[in-house]
């Protein structure tokens, strides 16, 4: 008899699934799941998780962008529309709504917003 791993219980990371019908069980907090269904919310996330420019163009890390629009930054500086910023980082959890680390010529390194960014 051949054993089939089961995943973990996503709500108590406990190793003790067992198969109750179409469901995944958990002796230990006894939460039910559907694999198929967790599978369908893992793929939306990844999904929904691509980072796009101003126009919709998607992003990727070490990307070169060009700033979409004049930027003010804290200190009374300017960043000026047509900045070209070269290798991005994307932030896998946004900092206020900034999901992109970058150095900025002149300015150094800061978090921008997509929504303000377009693909170079």
């Amino acid at each position: 008899m051949t054993e089939t791993a089961l995943p973990p219980c996503p709500s108590c990371s406990e190793d003790y699934t067992y198969e109750s019908g179409a469901l995944l069980t958990c002796p230990m907090c006894a939460h039910e799941w559907s694999p198929e269904a967790e599978a369908a919310e893992q793929e939306a996330a990844q999904a929904a998780a691509v980072v796009r420019d101003a126009v919709g163009n998607p992003l990727a890390e070490g990307d070169d962008v060009t700033i979409a629009k004049d930027l003010k930054v804290k200190g009374g500086s300017t960043i000026k529309a047509g900045t070209k910023v070269r290798g991005i980082r994307l932030l896998e959890s946004p900092v206020d709504g900034h999901d992109i680390s970058a150095k900025v010529p002149g300015e150094g390194q800061m978090y921008l917003k997509s929504s303000v960014v377009k693909k170079a």
